[in-house]
C-alpha cells in the first residue's frame, strides 16, 4: 500500500483553487472536474460529489472543526508573513514561535481548514547560528540532536 496524499472538501472549487495559489502558490496539476490536484500533493474535491461517495447529504458535511491542518514550511518566513498580513486571510493566531524556535502562523481557507505555515527547521538553525549560538546551544534550544544542527548548517 502507498499513501497518495490529503484530500478536503471544498464548497466552491473556483474559490478554493484560487485561494490555494494567490496564499500559498500552488499550481493545479491535474482537473478532473469534482477533483483537482495541486501541486504539493493536496487535493481539492467538492462538497456535492463527497457527499455523494458517502452516501450522505451536503448538509452532513461540516466544516472548521479544527481537528487538522495542512502543514507547509517556508523558507523566507518573514516574506510570507508580509504577504499574509496584506490578504483577507482568516488567522486562528498571528505568527508565534514555538518553544524550539520556529516561527509559524495558522490560518484558514475558504472552507475553514486549518493551514499552518511554519519557518523551515533549516533555516531555524541557521538563524539561531547567525545570532551566535553554538551548535550544542541550537541542538538544547530546539529539542534537536547535534548531528541534525550540524546537517542543517551544511
Amino acid at each position: 500500500m502507498k499513501y497518495q496524499n490529503p484530500l478536503i472538501v471544498v464548497t466552491d472549487r473556483e474559490r478554493s483553487l484560487k485561494f490555494y495559489r494567490e496564499v500559498l502558490g500552488l499550481r493545479l496539476i491535474m482537473d478532473f472536474g469534482a477533483n483537482m490536484t495541486l501541486t504539493g500533493g493536496v487535493s481539492l474535491q467538492t462538497r456535492e460529489s463527497w457527499a455523494k461517495f458517502l452516501g450522505k447529504s451536503e448538509e452532513e458535511i461540516s466544516f472548521g472543526g479544527y481537528d487538522a491542518e495542512l502543514y507547509f514550511e517556508e523558507d523566507d518566513f518573514d516574506g510570507f508573513a508580509e504577504k499574509l498580513a496584506a490578504l483577507d486571510v482568516a488567522l486562528v493566531h498571528p505568527v508565534l514561535e514555538h518553544p524550539w524556535g520556529q516561527r509559524a502562523v495558522r490560518f484558514t481557507d475558504p472552507d475553514r481548514h486549518v493551514i499552518e505555515v511554519g519557518e523551515n527547521m533549516k533555516t531555524v538553525c541557521r538563524r539561531f547560528a547567525k545570532s551566535g549560538m553554538t551548535v550544542e546551544e541550537i541542538a538544547r534550544r530546539m529539542d534537536v540532536p547535534e548531528k541534525y544542527v550540524n546537517a542543517c548548517l551544511r
